[in-house]
């Protein structure tokens, strides 16, 4: 009895370490509001924070989310906020760090950090803090309000975000930009073309540049996940999506590109083809559900016509934006044509602005940047035909 319990627990130890070893390390995000996770009673608002896990593959990392609204960096620390995720944290974690937007309430001393002084050494704690358990902090600086004066976007994070960069440099902390690469998100899309990214719903009687849709806590979590890569390009092998979301700050190549196709639907016995090629498919036998592409929000439903002919000069796609889902902003490398059937959406061209629906048909022309999002009850039905490129 004794040699058999022994082998049970020297079983149950082998086994245990083995999961151990294999079980995901875990993000943890501390921040306020603008990545903090919202319930389906405060629809459509959402953080970034709760988008951010589309992106990684699960079997890797797991996010953990304890960001919420109105804390600086103060105030999460004194409601405990911070030895919360400390008592959790582990070896192999990350810990990213976001605040600024409440800090600069000098009317609430609750909150309100100086960015010269206590601000640096608060975020300094959250750092010594990841630290001390073997876990990587990475500050993000605060992402962008939607907010323009006199045709100009307004920064209102400038003295948090230098000082944020400033603690970084001089404690060698990996640092996401979030402020730039939001800010040339906003302004690409115009101050009209951001609003359904914000939660301007009329609907509800809001207004509010801050925080931000399903849609722009998606395009937002996208630009968190391709800041990552850009600082630790090993975080590549963990995606699970694409992260062309920002490149739009980049040049945009020159000559075609060959567009990737879906994979091809096995044959089924619907399909109808002849010597010649020719052939008939049912679009419900290649239907996939995917994100929305680009960084945009999902659901969406996908159908590659014909992607297993190769051979044919053009690509015949049809998109379903399902509520909430987006074609994310992003720059055409080719020519490519959008034909609204049924719904109604924002289509954002170089920087302008189109209601669309119905009968309307979007050229988008290789160098141009472009995203198309989806407003009202209505699935946004899009027919989409190009070049191969070859």
């Amino acid at each position: 009895m004794k040699r058999l319990l022994l082998s049970m627990f020297l079983l149950c130890a082998i086994t245990g370490g083995a999961q151990a070893e294999t079980s995901p390390h875990r993000i943890f995000i501390a921040a306020d509001s603008t990545a903090a996770s919202y319930g389906p009673e405060r629809a459509p608002q959402a953080g970034w924070g709760q988008a951010l896990q589309s992106w990684l593959d699960p079997v890797q990392w797991q996010v953990r989310n304890h960001a919420v609204g109105g804390r600086s960096t103060r105030s999460f620390i004194n409601d405990g906020r911070l030895d919360a995720i400390a008592s959790a944290l582990q070896a192999g974690d990350v810990l990213l760090i976001q605040f600024g937007h409440n800090d600069a309430k000098a009317e609430d001393a609750t909150r309100y950090t100086d960015p010269d002084s206590d601000y640096q050494q608060f975020l300094s704690r959250y750092i010594a803090v990841a630290r001390a358990k073997g876990a990587t902090p990475i500050l993000i600086t605060p992402v962008a309000r939607l907010l323009y004066d006199f045709g100009a976007l307004l920064d209102t994070h400038g003295r948090y975000t230098l000082a944020m960069k400033r603690v970084a440099r001089e404690q060698n902390v990996l640092l996401i930009d979030l402020n730039a690469s939001s800010t040339a998100w906003i302004r690409a899309l115009g101050e009209q073309g951001a609003k359904p990214y914000f939660m301007f719903v009329p609907e509800q009687n809001k207004a509010d540049g801050t925080h931000f849709s399903m849609a722009g806590a998606t395009a937002v979590a996208c630009l968190v996940t391709r800041g990552w890569v850009d600082v630790q390009p090993q975080m590549k092998s963990s995606l699970q999506r694409d992260i062309d979301c920002g490149a739009i700050t980049a040049p945009v190549p020159t000559g075609p590109a060959k567009p990737a196709a879906l994979p091809a639907a096995a044959p089924t016995t619907a399909d109808v083809q002849n010597a010649h090629g020719s052939q008939v498919v049912r679009e419900q036998d290649i239907a996939r559900e995917q994100p929305g592409p680009h960084g945009g929000a999902g659901p969406t439903t996908a159908y590659s016509f014909f992607a297993d002919v190769g051979d044919l000069p053009f690509v015949l796609r049809k998109r379903v934006l399902h509520k909430g889902a987006g074609i994310g902003l992003h720059p055409q490398h080719k020519d490519e044509i959008y034909y609204i059937v049924s719904g109604r959406g924002m289509y954002v061209l170089d920087g302008r602005q189109y209601e669309v629906g119905p009968g309307h048909a979007l050229l988008t022309r290789s160098g141009s940047t472009h995203a198309l999002q989806q407003t009202g009850d209505d699935d946004l039905v899009v027919m989409l035909a190009y070049p191969t490129g070859r």
